[in-house]
């Protein structure tokens, strides 16, 4: 048998995955340009192979595959030693579908309609915080607002004290960078500083979350509860057959939530608010849609930054048999990767995709497969709308009251699996 795996770079699994792991922004359009829409790497731990798709109609038929052998966990599985092996992103099949069903309900529309209170609340008492004339750390604040809409909503915890000893426990375990996560391929490194320190935070944050699962399930008011924890305590309770939650699988999906919620909406946020302070007209725009409660166009905005500066630039699925994909018999054991990335600068997909240009998601219906920053198929994030929800509430809190502006590209930077503006993205803050 004849396997057509695509060329790609020349260079050994190591260095390869350090490249990986630093610069994807850099590397793979480089790759892109010199191998074109499909092309392979070489990484550690195995080493395995990625093999890499962008075009909108290999990415289609990558989320519309039978997800029993296209496994998404299986390509996640670095993020196992922090997420737990029950996190929803790592399990596949029953296991996946599962917690995927038990999650669904907190982040549906009536759900999501009870969350909006709550984060207009902590917007605003971030905001109340801010002067006319400063300098925003653009991205710390999105980050403090983003921790505390994720602590009250999926955890429950609003009590001031305990949200103080939460705050910089959680933020030390999101804090992670490439060599961090390689170590996740080689738990060894774990007992060996800088990993030790790491690993001693995310057990101190483990004991504080088992703490308040257990003081929650002895809670009297559990069922008039919204936060996920909350609901999540609950299944069993009713006359369905589903069996309740372990405390371990609880603290997956809790730790899940808060990782996969925080820093990347913070960061989207970031992005938007930099691009909106760089055009004044777009900045014009964003003014009176907030001051019309309007958020169509927040939302645009939102969907425009994540588009042109993708959060998690990569899907990975890894086959667990011999599979033709896009033409090509791939081998069992190779993770296919659709590139958020690439899809998302596709000239024939973005007109002028190199500009920011909210209208795209205005006027326009955007083609299938193409804007994918949620991933897609039966993977696709729970979150996405509640995400996109909690970005035009946070924006249209920050445009009532203040003009933003800079005069600067903010540079990316990678951290852990998330792009983030390199800057922090200063802005200069104007009260309206």
């Amino acid at each position: 048998m004849t396997y057509d795996i695509p060329d790609g770079p020349a260079l050994s699994p190591a260095r390869m995955t350090w490249k990986f792991l630093r610069d994807r922004s850099g590397t793979i359009p480089a790759y892109h340009e010199e191998f074109g829409d499909t092309f392979s790497l070489r990484i550690l731990p195995g080493p395995r192979t990625l093999v890499v798709f962008s075009d909108p109609a290999d990415v289609k038929e990558i989320f519309a595959a039978d997800p029993s052998q296209f496994h998404a966990g299986k390509g996640n599985e670095i993020l196992k030693p922090v997420m737990g092996e029950h996190s929803v992103l790592l399990t596949d099949d029953g296991e996946h579908q599962r917690a995927r069903k038990l999650l669904m309900p907190a982040f549906t529309g009536p759900s999501m309609r009870a969350y909006q209170p709550l984060v207009e609340a902590i917007a605003k008492t971030e905001v109340d915080t801010w002067h006319d004339g400063d300098t925003l750390v653009t991205l710390d604040r999105m980050n403090a607002i983003t921790l505390d809409v994720i602590l009250q909503v999926v955890f429950g915890v609003t009590d001031e004290e305990r949200l103080a000893v939460l705050r910089p426990k959680v933020n030390r375990m999101v804090n992670i960078d490439a060599k961090m996560l390689l170590a996740w391929s080689y738990p060894r490194l774990f007992a060996l500083p800088p990993w030790r320190g790491y690993f001693k935070n995310q057990q101190a944050v483990d004991r504080l979350l088992y703490a308040e699962i257990a003081e929650r399930r002895d809670a009297h008011d559990l069922e008039g509860r919204d936060d996920v924890l909350s609901r999540l305590l609950r299944v069993g309770d009713d006359d369905s057959d589903e069996t309740p939650l372990t405390d371990a699988e609880m603290r997956d999906q809790l730790v899940t939530l808060l990782l996969a919620g925080h820093e990347t909406t913070a960061s989207a946020l970031s992005w938007t608010l930099h691009e909106i302070g760089r055009s004044p007209e777009i900045h014009a725009r964003a003014l009176a849609a907030a001051d019309a409660g309007d958020d169509t166009f927040l939302e645009a905005c939102l969907k425009e930054s994540m588009r042109l500066h993708p959060i998690i630039d990569f899907v990975a699925r890894t086959l667990q048999s011999d599979q033709v994909v896009a033409g090509r018999l791939l081998p069992r054991g190779t993770t296919v990767t659709p590139s958020i990335m690439l899809s998302h600068s596709r000239e024939a997909s973005f007109a002028d995709a190199h500009l920011f240009k909210p209208d795209r998601f205005v006027d326009t219906k955007v083609a299938a497969n193409t804007w994918i920053p949620f991933g897609g198929g039966v993977r696709r994030c729970i979150g996405a709308a509640f995400s996109l929800m909690e970005g035009a509430v946070v924006l249209r809190e920050v445009l009532q009251r203040y003009e933003v502006s800079t005069d600067s590209a903010a540079p990316n930077k990678l951290r852990n699996i998330t792009n983030i503006p390199g800057d922090k993205a200063p802005l200069k803050l104007t009260a309206r």
